[in-house]
């Protein structure tokens, strides 16, 4: 008698787990698969979202790490997280030292592919990476934002070989779109003033990509830092020696510094987006956006 309850005990205590993570793997499945889907990507924040959508279409599943609303530079997989980065078969990340969660991966039990989107443009321009080095905004230069979509094309390509006519034809037209905004941007910023403000380091490729000068209210890759008095002092300075009458900001940061600054020089404030938080407009409209508040101050 003890040993068949001891046996029935065992039976489920084995049972009720696997059952468990039946329905859980059940559910994971009906979530991230679509019928025509061949596949499941994470990607790690917006803009590789909107570059995986754009390529893979109805074909791939792609999901966004990082939530809306969230800032990428300090996010950390939760539990939830972890599992959905376990059951996809492809991460895709900007590189350069933007996921600080990457070399956790192991630890996550990931046995998919990672696909950095930086490859290729690593010594591409090798001038350009030593100056600013571990800024990884490469997103915000159209340029580099055609390898990105190449990048994540070849990856699609590689793992769908059977569909890979459709996924370079759908990064062809998307590299048309990357194209225009290129040369909207060159065009109409090309006779204007060239020295502008921005709050954090985050725009030094495109600044060099159409012959700007950056300055910045925090000289660091990341916008979380506190300037000091004598920091505000000085882009004050800068701002007057330069006449620059609009001072940057971001959607995420205290607007406060910068209105500081503006107050001081009887300038005003505008928003220069690095685009890595998603909100429902698209990538090459918020890069217009970006135009249009670099034209006001700069044209």
């Amino acid at each position: 008698m003890y040993n068949q309850v001891k046996l029935a005990v065992i039976a489920i205590a084995v049972v009720i787990p696997l059952a468990a993570f039946s329905v859980y793997a059940s559910d994971s499945d009906a979530e991230q698969k679509t019928p025509d889907s061949t596949f499941t990507v994470m990607t790690s924040f917006f803009p590789l979202q909107e570059f995986a959508e754009k390529i893979g279409k109805g074909k791939v599943d792609s999901y966004l790490l990082v939530p809306k609303g969230i800032e990428p530079h300090d996010w950390e997989p939760t539990i939830q997280d972890v599992q959905r980065i376990q059951n996809s078969d492809l991460i895709v990340i900007n590189g350069i030292g933007f996921e600080s969660w990457i070399d956790k991966l192991d630890q996550m039990n990931f046995h998919g592919m990672i696909v950095d989107t930086s490859d290729n443009i690593i010594g591409k321009d090798k001038v350009i990476l030593d100056e600013h080095v571990q800024d990884p905004h490469i997103w915000l230069n159209p340029i580099y934002a055609k390898i990105q979509v190449q990048n994540i094309a070849n990856a699609f390509s590689n793992f769908d070989p059977k569909n890979e006519k459709f996924y370079q034809q759908n990064a062809n037209d998307y590299m048309v779109e990357l194209d225009r905004l290129d040369s909207k941007i060159r065009s109409e910023l090309s006779s204007c003033n060239r020295d502008f403000i921005a709050f954090h380091d985050a725009f030094s490729y495109f600044a060099d990509e159409y012959g700007l000068n950056q300055h910045t209210i925090i000289s660091s890759n990341v916008p979380h830092a506190e300037p000091t008095a004598k920091t505000l002092e000085n882009v004050i300075n800068t701002a007057k020696k330069l006449n620059v009458k609009i001072i940057f900001t971001e959607e995420t940061v205290d607007h406060r510094t910068s209105e500081i600054i503006a107050k001081e020089i009887g300038g005003k404030v505008q928003v220069l987006s690095p685009i890595e938080i998603g909100n429902d407009k698209s990538y090459i409209f918020r890069m217009i956006e970006n135009l249009n508040h670099l034209k006001e101050a700069l044209c």
